[in-house]
């Protein structure tokens, strides 16, 4: 819950700012409850991805380390600054399986071009890496406790 308040924050502060700089967005109660639904389940997936690396770390400083080195690495293999079909190959492997790519996806069609083409097929794909990311870090969460 702490997750999805904090990426929400981050959200509405977001646009905010596209309103105030008079982004082109596709303003509807769709959009907005849309935007809201994706970003609790995108915090729902990197709240379990950082217990599965809290849980494999023994250290504090360790796990924060290693947070930092995936975080940036996830941003950019995403399809958040290029489209997957320009990147290398190698990069468009890990772009599809990057969870990032598929919250970037639905978001730009809920609130950017409106086209909903693909939108349930990244959906499901979303909400099966999350399940899996949070029977992956239940198994893990008891080396966490001892």
């Amino acid at each position: 819950m702490g997750a999805a308040v904090r990426g929400l924050s981050q959200a509405v502060i977001i646009l905010l700012l596209a309103l105030i700089i008079k982004v082109d967005i596709r303003w509807s109660i769709f959009s907005v409850l849309g935007t809201i639904f994706v970003v609790v389940l995108e915090s729902a997936f990197f709240s379990c991805f950082s217990m599965i690396l809290a849980s494999l770390m023994r250290t504090r400083e360790r796990f924060m380390g290693i947070g930092q080195v995936l975080t940036m690495p996830l941003f950019f293999a995403s399809s958040a600054i290029y489209p997957i079909s320009i990147m290398p190959k190698w990069l468009q492997v890990v772009a599809v399986a990057n969870p990032l790519s598929y919250v970037v996806e639905i978001l730009r069609s809920i609130l950017i071009t409106g086209v909903y083409e693909n939108m349930l097929l990244h959906l499901g794909l979303l909400i099966v890496m999350i399940l899996v990311a949070i029977i992956i870090a239940t198994l893990l969460y008891p080396r966490l406790a001892s």
